[in-house]
C-alpha cells in the first residue's frame, strides 16, 4: 500500500518532465494512453492474458498463445511493452488474439483501468517481468497470476537478493512460477517464491516442430546462408567462394529475408564465376554451386538439407533470427555478434558446438574450416543440438496442462 501511494505521488511529479522528454524521443511515450489503461476493448470477460515486454518475448510465447486460442473458449489478450514488440505481436498474432494491446504503468490508477478493460482470469507473464502494484492488484481481484519461462541472470539474482525483503511479498501474489532450468528455480525461491507453486517447466522456444521437408536439392554438403540482410551476403559470399577451393564438394544455398534484395543478391553471385541457379526455376545442386531461395515459405524445411547455417541478421543491427530452425534438424549454426532477439537461446547453445557466433568474416571462415574438415567435431556439434531439445522441450505442454486446472 505504502509503495502504491508514493508510486503514484511519483508519477504526478514527473509526468510533465515525462511529457516533454516525449517530444524529442518518441518511444518514452509510445502507448502511452494505452499504458494509462485507457483503451476501447471488446467483451474479454475471463480473459487470458499473455505479457511479453519486447520481441524475444513474444517469440517465444508465439505457439503457446495458438494452443491457448485452440484448447480454450477464453477471450485471448496479448500486451507488450515496446513498439518493437507491439509490431511482431500484431504481426504473428494479429489473427490468433482478440485484443493486443500495451501493457500498463505500473501506477494503481493504470493498473486498475487495465483491468477493469481485459476483465482477466489468468494473467502470464513471460520471463521475469516483477511489477509490485500489479502483483498486488491482480491478486486482490483474485485473479490468477503466473510466470512462466522464468529465468534469472547471475546478475540480477545478485541484486535481487540483496533486496529480498522488498522481492519476496511481490513474489508471494504469484499463483504459479514456472522457470527454466533447476538453478533458475532455486534462485528466485531464495529471493522469496513459494517452493511449493515455484516448479522448472522447461524452455518455451525449444518447442518447435521439424517442418516436413518435401522437396531435393540435389547432391553436395549444402551450406544455407539463411535471412540474410543487406552487408551480409557480402560477407558471406566471398567466404564460401573462398572455402570451395578447399572443399569441392559445398554448396551454398542463399536465402535473403527480403525479396527485393535478390537482384542484389544475384549479382554478387554472379560475380563468383561459380555455376548458380534458381530455386523457382527448380534448379539443383547436382549441376550448381550456388542457388538462391526466392520462393516464399521453404527456409524452414530446407535447414533439414543443410551440413550447417548461417543464421543471418547477426552481423547488423536486425538482432539476429531464430537459430533453433535449423538446430531441430541436429544442424550446428554460425551466427554474427548481433542476436539480441535471441540472446538466451544463443547462452544456451553456445556453451557446446550446438552454435557459434563469430566477430568477423576470418573468424567465420576458420569455423566454417572445421566444421567441414573435423568430421568428428561436426559430428559432436550435431548431438550438442540433439541434447539441447531433449532437454528442453515439453514446456509447452506443461503450461496447457498447468492452465487447464486454473481455467
Amino acid at each position: 500500500m505504502i509503495y502504491g501511494f508514493l508510486s503514484t505521488i511519483l508519477f504526478i511529479l514527473i509526468l510533465p518532465f515525462w511529457l516533454v522528454a516525449g517530444l524529442f524521443k518518441h518511444k518514452l511515450i509510445a502507448g502511452f494512453r494505452e499504458k494509462c489503461g485507457y483503451f476501447d476493448a471488446p467483451n474479454l470477460k475471463d480473459s487470458i492474458v499473455f505479457y511479453g515486454v519486447s520481441v524475444g518475448e513474444i517469440n517465444a510465447l508465439e505457439n503457446l498463445i495458438k494452443r491457448t486460442k485452440e484448447t480454450f473458449n477464453n477471450p485471448v489478450v496479448v500486451c507488450t511493452g515496446t513498439i518493437t514488440g507491439q509490431e511482431i505481436a500484431k504481426k504473428k498474432l494479429g489473427e490468433i488474439a482478440d485484443f493486443i494491446t500495451y501493457f500498463p504503468y505500473d501506477f494503481p490508477f493504470c493498473v486498475g483501468h487495465f483491468l477493469n478493460k481485459v476483465n482477466p482470469k489468468v494473467v502470464i507473464v513471460a520471463e521475469t517481468e516483477l511489477w509490485p502494484n500489479f502483483a498486488r492488484l491482480v491478486r486482490n481481484r483474485g485473479i490468477n497470476l503466473m510466470i512462466i519461462n522464468g529465468r534469472i541472470s547471475d546478475r540480477t539474482y545478485n541484486s535481487y537478493k540483496k533486496l529480498s525483503f522488498f522481492f519476496k511479498p511481490i513474489l508471494q501474489n504469484y499463483t504459479k512460477i514456472l522457470t527454466q532450468s533447476n538453478r533458475d528455480n532455486e534462485k528466485l525461491i531464495s529471493i522469496g517464491a513459494n517452493p511449493e507453486t515455484t516448479t522448472v517447466m522447461g524452455n518455451l522456444k525449444f518447442d518447435i516442430a521439424k517442418k516436413d521437408c518435401d522437396f531435393d536439392l540435389g547432391q553436395g554438403r549444402i551450406i544455407i546462408a539463411g535471412s540474410t540482410h543487406a552487408g551480409e551476403d557480402e560477407l558471406f559470399i566471398p567466404v564460401f567462394t573462398e572455402l570451395k577451393k578447399e572443399f569441392d564438394d559445398i554448396k551454398l544455398l542463399v536465402a535473403p529475408r527480403h525479396p527485393e534484395r535478390q537482384n542484389a543478391v544475384k549479382k554478387l553471385i554472379e560475380a563468383t564465376g561459380l555455376s548458380w541457379g534458381l530455386r523457382s526455376n527448380g534448379d539443383k545442386f547436382d549441376d550448381k554451386d550456388i542457388i538462391m531461395l526466392d520462393t516464399m515459405g521453404e527456409l524452414g524445411k530446407a535447414y533439414a538439407l543443410c551440413h550447417f547455417a548461417f543464421i543471418g541478421g547477426s552481423f547488423n543491427k536486425t538482432g539476429g533470427h531464430n537459430p533453433l530452425e535449423a538446430t531441430v534438424f541436429e544442424k550446428p549454426t554460425i551466427s554474427g555478434p548481433c542476436v539480441s532477439n535471441f540472446k538466451d537461446i544463443y547462452a544456451l547453445l553456445t556453451q557446446t558446438g550446438a552454435s557459434k557466433i563469430v566477430a568477423t568474416d576470418e573468424e567465420l571462415k576458420e569455423y566454417m574450416r572445421k566444421l567441414l574438415s573435423d568430421n568428428e567435431f561436426y559430428q559432436k556439434c550435431c548431438a550438442d543440438c540433439k541434447t539441447a531439445f531433449a532437454e528442453n522441450q515439453g514446456a509447452l505442454d506443461y503450461v496447457i496442462n498447468v492452465l487447464k486446472e486454473i481455467v
